[in-house]
């Protein structure tokens, strides 16, 4: 423990190697002008042999008081028992002072004859006892601080592991979301198309699968990618639909690194199909811009006359992963003629700290 620098590290949190030596001779110093009348003069090796007498005392001192503190540490190693922990070294270091002292004159008696006498020598000890517990203090001091940031640390991963689950939990209930409307437009498909069209559908939709396979457990993904998955779904319901069907894409060059949720946009022009008429007589139009800082999907409204069941799982989907991630929420505006949905814009540093890109 004494030699072994991992060791100190382990059971002090930082290795002490310089601070025990130093404060040893202090100390030491301490104690030998507490204990030395130094207005007599006197022979350089008396003072010499006084002072490697005080060094002893301060390196017993020391380094027992520094074994019962890692003791200490071993049985109450929580931050809730530091009160207890603190009260026993404080304890142990008016004992260990008071003992050393007592145990060392005793044997020097019996070189010098001189008794031992506590009320003489309280005073000093008094002293030596309050410089030791300023110095054992500043390991306490170290070593609180190192478990609260540890503890601090291990909340900021519980709240990760909490927020990553939710996250997962919400991506693995948009991917069956999204299957279960797929296999809805495919089954049209087989009612109303050859058995070809059905074919290049579900060979166009094995590439929109190959590209969730790829996008892993990426909690936000840049525009980019997840333009390339939405034009991929788009051009599958245009299997559908046809020319009734028409996206308007205005993305600039500079915002193409930009961030969003994975499979956001996919959500909102699922559901502006969903719940609108696309027809002929009346095609749906999609906009999709991106205006101060925001990705803007917007559709004129053309309500069915029956409604499909609604899981009700895309906005609050997109809403709930948002909140999690960022401090930016996502803005939804009915005026019942235009539906408008706009997704904040967002850079890697503007995640949440205990919210990860990949994991």
């Amino acid at each position: 423990m004494f030699y072994n620098k991992k060791k100190r590290i382990q059971y002090l949190g930082f290795d002490d190697l310089w601070f025990k030596s130093v404060g040893i001779l202090i100390l030491s110093f301490a104690t030998f002008y507490l204990f030395t009348n130094l207005l007599r003069e006197r022979p350089f090796i008396e003072v010499f042999i006084n002072w490697a007498v005080s060094f002893v005392f301060a390196t017993l001192d020391w380094f027992i008081i520094r074994a019962i503190m890692i003791a200490l540490r071993k049985k109450y190693p929580a931050l809730k028992d530091s009160a207890l922990r603190v009260s026993l070294l404080f304890l142990a270091i008016v004992t260990t002072v008071i003992v050393v002292d007592f145990i060392g004159i005793s044997v020097l008696s019996n070189f010098t004859n001189e008794e031992y006498k506590f009320l003489y020598r309280s005073k000093a000890l008094l002293s030596i006892i309050l410089i030791s517990t300023m110095t054992m203090a500043i390991y306490e001091a170290v070593y609180f601080y190192i478990k609260l940031k540890k503890s601090i640390r291990e909340e900021e991963q519980s709240k990760q592991a909490i927020v990553q689950a939710q996250l997962d939990a919400l991506r693995n209930q948009a991917q069956p979301h999204f299957f279960f409307n797929t296999l809805n437009t495919l089954r049209d498909i087989i009612d109303n198309n050859s058995k070809e069209d059905a074919k290049e559908f579900v060979d166009k939709l094995s590439d929109i699968y190959r590209f969730l396979l790829e996008s892993g457990n990426a909690n936000l993904i840049t525009i980019k990618d997840e333009l390339r998955f939405a034009k991929a779904y788009i051009h599958v319901q245009k299997e559908r639909f046809g020319e009734n069907l028409k996206l308007n894409w205005t993305i600039p060059e500079a915002s193409l690194h930009k961030m969003i949720v994975p499979m956001s946009l996919q959500l909102l022009l699922e559901n502006a199909i969903k719940h609108n008429v696309v027809s002929k007589a009346r095609p749906l139009v999609v906009n999709v811009t991106v205006d101060d800082g925001r990705l803007v999907v917007s559709n004129q409204i053309q309500t069915k006359s029956t409604q499909l069941p609604s899981t009700k799982l895309g906005l609050k989907n997109i809403e709930r992963r948002y909140s999690l991630i960022s401090s930016k929420a996502i803005e939804i505006v009915n005026d019942g003629k235009q539906f408008t949905v706009s997704l904040p814009l967002l850079k890697p540093s503007e995640q949440k700290s205990y919210a990860n890109i990949d994991h």
